[in-house]
């Protein structure tokens, strides 16, 4: 959203939405263009979706000249959007020493574009080029601080000292640094790495379809079709919340923008009809991250855990399908549970808008529908498929009078995809170099046996102390850029443990994305707070307890490969379903303190422990667990018929 602002809601309270983006959202932390600088602008980032959809489509150049060709677009157009602080907004003024730094990040990704062929056949890099690759190296960290943050720059600043000081046996400090050098800048195992390719490849082509959608009007329809199906519901507004944030996260996998985009309705309603600040901010905020897990248009990790382990993105969003499900399912069952003890009504008739005029707008669909039958059915590449949706869209625009694709708006819808691929390719060559040095320091063996000695063989601990690593690091560091780190570290130890692999690499994967609801840090959380002026801890801790199917379901399918369809039927699959439903719901009614009536303590006690039990995975825990929860559901039923007998 940054260049082009979006007109705020009109059901919204007054909040400055821009503000809140600015605030939780680096993305949105750039420079002011007005007049002819800003179509200069939009027509360098347009030229730039325009190129990256050519070469992902059409040429068939050298891997090396491609993918620097593509950094340093990235180079150009991230010096001229992102300043180099909060608050350097003067309208159409860019600094001199933000020229010398666009040029030379540019004109070194560039050298190596133009020389590719002869580097990669010598082997060796010369002292200018030791040169040239540290100042592209330096200028990269630069463009990550502006759009990322500085955390992911303290994580690769530390494993490049350690690469220097004690990673290589070498005596020269000079040989040492011309090695990493040639790694991570001339070779295809740091910036250049696996991150920046499937960047280049596919994330740009679905970040471009998402722009182009978002224009077709498809976000207000996915709000307004949710409180039709159900707004009129108890605690209505915080289940339109949960439902079209799983719709919005279909098309969008950005947490932040997800809570603010929708959260400007939302939450406001949600405050209306009773629920806590607190709540309402909370809710938002965790069924907007459960937007990164959604198929078929997951997080840009999703589309590098598809390369990383060599299976097509289809095939990813096959098995994403029931953790998603059962995760946004614990969210809806917490905030009906809110909705009921604290007695909260749904919206009125009048507030509803109608189901059968709405009907009329699933045309809008149909993009999203096309993507998901070529991604499934297509023998072509996913970046085919999103082109074709992408067209899709623009014909679709053409039946919505008030977001039709004028030649203006099909600019404009260039423009924000090259825009939004900035922070994503500066974040994806960051982590290529934090990949590159574990790699070429053998620091992933010493962490291996680190978390063997400390788990003792034990599955579970392996699992636990790998998800605290997870959470950690996502403190600071971007989604994407997380997954790459514990893809190359602790994902290998699951399997190496006998978890198996797309299980392994979807554990790090949703542990990565539930860093933006847990505190200190939960950027998600505290954009919904500012929307919902709440107090922003309690909102994260909220958000916690809302999201914790994402905190369960990932144990489930490492522990149970079935829900992720590996060698099983399809009774395994259902009976896995269907206990960890409840054991979910059991989970969350012990959190909420509430079933069919308030639970005394040792109620949520027992519940809490039917409720896991029926998580973990076997017959005689499932059993158990069964027999715990409807113990504790005939007791709130005996105690509701006793509480409802009248008095005398």
């Amino acid at each position: 959203m940054a260049l082009f602002k979006k007109k705020a809601p009109a059901a919204q309270e007054p909040m400055d939405l821009d503000a809140v983006m600015k605030k939780f959202d680096r993305e949105s932390n750039v420079r002011l263009w007005e007049g002819v600088p800003k179509m200069v602008v939009t027509c360098i980032l347009a030229a730039f979706s325009v190129f990256c959809i050519y070469v992902t489509l059409f040429a068939t150049w050298l891997d090396e000249l491609r993918l620097t060709s593509f950094m340093a677009f990235i180079m150009l157009i991230g010096y001229l959007v992102f300043p180099a602080k909060k608050g350097m907004q003067k309208v159409n003024h860019i600094p001199w020493y933000d020229i010398i730094l666009m040029v030379c990040g540019t004109g070194a990704f560039l050298y190596y574009a133009v020389n590719a062929s002869e580097i990669v056949a010598r082997f060796r890099i010369t002292t200018p080029e030791l040169i040239i690759g540290i100042v592209g190296i330096l200028c990269l960290a630069e463009l990550c601080r502006r759009s990322v943050g500085l955390p992911i720059l303290c994580v690769a600043a530390v494993l490049l000292v350690y690469a220097l000081i004690w990673g290589s046996t070498n005596p020269s400090i000079l040989a040492r640094l011309t090695e990493t050098v040639r790694v991570l800048f001339y070779s295809k195992e740091g910036i250049l790495s696996t991150p920046i390719n499937v960047c280049s490849k596919y994330i740009v082509m679905f970040i471009i379809f998402g722009a182009f959608l978002e224009r077709t009007g498809i976000a207000d329809f996915f709000i307004q079709i949710a409180n039709a199906l159900v707004g009129r519901f108890s605690g209505g507004p915080a289940k339109v919340a949960v439902v079209a944030s799983a719709m919005e996260g279909m098309v969008s996998g950005s947490s932040v923008a997800n809570t603010v985009g929708s959260g400007a309705v939302t939450i406001p309603l949600m405050k209306r009809t009773g629920y806590k600040p607190e709540f309402a901010a909370a809710a938002e905020a965790s069924a907007s991250t459960g937007g990164q897990i959604m198929p078929p248009i997951m997080g840009a990790a999703a589309f590098l855990m598809a390369e990383t382990i060599g299976v097509p993105y289809s095939n990813v969003v096959v098995r994403a399908i029931l953790p998603a499900v059962l995760y946004f399912a614990g969210v809806f069952i917490t905030v009906h549970l809110e909705a009921k003890k604290e007695g909260l009504r749904g919206l009125t008739k009048e507030e509803l808008p109608r189901l059968k005029p709405l009907l009329k707008q699933s045309y809008l669909l149909l993009p999203l529908l096309l993507l998901i039958y070529l991604v499934g059915t297509s023998t072509r590449s996913i970046a085919y498929a999103a082109a074709i949706a992408i067209v899709a869209a623009i014909v679709v625009s053409l039946f919505n009078k008030g977001h039709r694709i004028t030649p203006m708006r099909l600019l404009e819808a260039l423009a924000a995809g090259g825009q939004g691929m900035i922070t994503v390719a500066a974040a994806c060559g960051v982590a290529g170099i934090i990949a590159g040095v574990i790699g070429v320091t053998g620091l992933a063996y010493m962490l291996f046996n680190g978390i063997v000695t400390l788990a003792g063989n034990q599955v579970i601990i392996a699992l636990f102390l790998t998800m605290l690593c997870c959470i950690v690091l996502g403190m600071g560091v971007p989604t994407t850029a997380n997954y790459c780190i514990m893809a190359a570290t602790c994902a290998p130890i699951l399997v190496q443990m006998g978890v198996p692999m797309i299980a392994a690499h979807f554990f790090v994967f949703y542990f990565g994305i539930v860093a933006d609801l847990t505190p200190p840090v939960a950027l998600a959380a505290y954009a919904g707070a500012a929307i919902a002026q709440a107090n922003p801890m309690k909102t994260a801790f909220t958000s916690t307890k809302l999201a914790i199917g994402a905190f369960i379901v990932p144990y489930v399918f490492a522990l149970n490969p079935a829900m992720l369809f590996i060698d099983t039927t399809w009774w395994e699959v259902v009976l896995i379903c269907i206990t960890s439903l409840v054991g979910i719901m059991a989970v969350s009614a012990a959190l909420e303190g509430y079933f069919l009536k308030s639970m005394r303590w040792y109620e949520r006690i027992v519940s809490a422990i039917g409720g896991l039990l029926l998580i973990y995975p076997g017959w005689v825990t499932d059993c158990i667990g069964l027999a715990l929860v409807a113990a504790v559901l005939a007791v709130q039923i005996v105690g509701k018929k006793r509480t409802a007998l009248p008095v005398g």
